[in-house]
């Protein structure tokens, strides 16, 4: 299976949570093939909104909720 990553983000409640202020509006960065393909689009996002605290962006790794039984050991 392809280790599948969803980058996309923003405005918190607070900046501590991961409480989306608008679901229905969040940012969809992408969906990426691998970990490093997705940090990279993580960063471009996030270093655009660097002085909004009140914005986060998350990596999501699809292919753990596709096969949650998969170690992370394994290929």
């Amino acid at each position: 299976m392809s280790k599948l990553h969803l980058v996309f983000g923003g405005r918190v409640t607070d900046p501590m949570t991961l409480d989306f202020q608008d679901p229905a509006n969040l940012d969809v960065i992408g969906i990426f093939p691998d970990y490093a393909a997705a940090e990279k689009a993580w960063r471009a996002a996030a270093q655009r909104t660097v002085d909004d605290a009140e914005m986060r962006y998350v990596i999501v790794h699809l292919h753990r909720l596709l096969d949650p039984d998969q170690t992370t050991s394994a290929s």
